[in-house]
């Protein structure tokens, strides 16, 4: 039915939807968590920004699970690279969401102000480490990575963990512990009332143009530091995939050049820009929900942003530029991509569908009266 060069620009876009998703969701919901020992002063308070999330962080975190299983499945080259190269960045985000579902469950379980408060911080590094490795990562994809591959296609990373850790991959990392941050404190503010929902409009009115600046400095470094590789010849797009069946050269037209020749993608940078200003306006306001949801437009404008501007490429290898893969040359077969293929478009639509069922059913404003009301049912 879809030829294979199709199919690659449809399974680009379907993982880019599952990005998008997970960074949605469980982007506020990182951001509650880091947020927490801050603007929950008493235990009481500090149960209820916990339940704001409860019924749905495990729902939030599926996204990431099945965003790593469709690269698996549909970009083993990458899949591959990535996960044995950043293997010690991979561990800490692992290490660090282990502190949530024990964080979430047992908190609540023993009276006690120390334990309950180590488990806050346990909450805290779980929220906040993850969102900060993985802008980490985004720095290094637009910076490309070391990694070389061989005649046999092996991937081989000639950096260490330490290496990813240069100062615009921070700067990245930095940006996005802010917008996980902001778009929590709007959910926060959407889910309370009285005192936690002005601590979340003041840590509104601080983070939104905090993150404003980050993003300014971002892209004025992406498009004026930054070189971006170009490939100069290479195979068919309907092809078989082999990554080192094409000529790249490490700096070709940058990536402001690479945007203006294409205006409509544009509309991501300038989505991700107006959104989140118009969240920020709104937040410090009474609008929840309008304020919620742009900021929902403005982190998906960044995503696009971040997926255009790297279009066609997957990963960029900064040592072996020919060695950068692409979604034209590191995809599974046809095959594959057409059965997992119909297999998404069954299920996800079900997916989809049973989340948003799942939040109106248990949307509502978490107070501190429920919470003591239902103290053996809620966290």
């Amino acid at each position: 039915m879809f030829d294979y060069e199709t199919m690659r620009v449809i399974w680009w876009l379907f993982i880019g939807v599952v990005a998008i998703a997970f960074a949605l969701t469980e982007g506020f919901d990182f951001g509650v968590s880091t947020l927490l020992p801050f603007i929950g002063k008493s235990d009481v308070e500090r149960r209820v920004i916990i339940n704001t999330v409860g019924a749905t962080w495990e729902g939030n975190q599926v996204w990431l699970v099945l965003l790593g299983g469709a690269i698996f499945a549909v970009w083993p080259a990458v899949y591959a690279t990535l996960f044995s190269g950043l293997y010690v960045a991979m561990l800490l985000v692992l290490f660090a969401l282990f502190f949530r579902p024990v964080g979430f469950d047992y908190r609540s379980k023993v009276n006690d102000p120390r334990w309950r408060n180590a488990w806050d911080w346990g909450l805290f590094i779980g929220g906040t480490l993850p969102p900060v490795l993985l802008g980490v990562l985004v720095g290094n994809l637009i910076l490309g990575l070391p990694f070389h591959l061989d005649q046999d296609l092996r991937a081989f990373y000639d950096g260490s963990f330490w290496g990813l850790l240069s100062p615009f991959a921070l700067l990245c990392g930095a940006v996005s512990l802010l917008a996980s941050s902001f778009h929590g404190a709007l959910f926060l503010k959407w889910r309370t009332e009285d005192v936690i929902h002005e601590r979340a409009t003041q840590a509104v009115a601080i983070l939104g143009p905090l993150l404003l600046a980050g993003m300014a400095v971002a892209v004025v470094w992406v498009f004026a530091l930054i070189d971006r590789p170009e490939i100069t010849q290479m195979a068919a797009t309907d092809a078989p995939s082999n990554p080192l069946n094409k000529t790249v050269i490490a700096a070709g037209a940058s990536w402001s050049q690479h945007f203006m020749a294409h205006p409509l993608m544009l509309l991501a940078p300038l989505l991700g820009f107006l959104g989140l200003i118009l969240a920020w306006l709104l937040g410090k306001g009474t609008s929840t929900m309008a304020a919620f949801l742009f900021s929902s437009l403005g982190l998906t404008g960044i995503l696009l942003t971040v997926g255009f501007g790297l279009f066609p490429f997957l990963l960029i290898s900064s040592t072996d530029p020919r060695s950068s893969l692409t979604l034209w040359d590191a995809s599974s077969s046809h095959t594959t991509l057409l059965w997992a293929f119909w297999i998404t478009v069954v299920f996800l639509p079900i997916v989809l569908l049973y989340t948003r069922w799942v939040y109106k059913i248990l949307w509502g404003s978490v107070t501190e009266a429920s919470v003591l009301k239902d103290s053996h049912t809620l966290y």
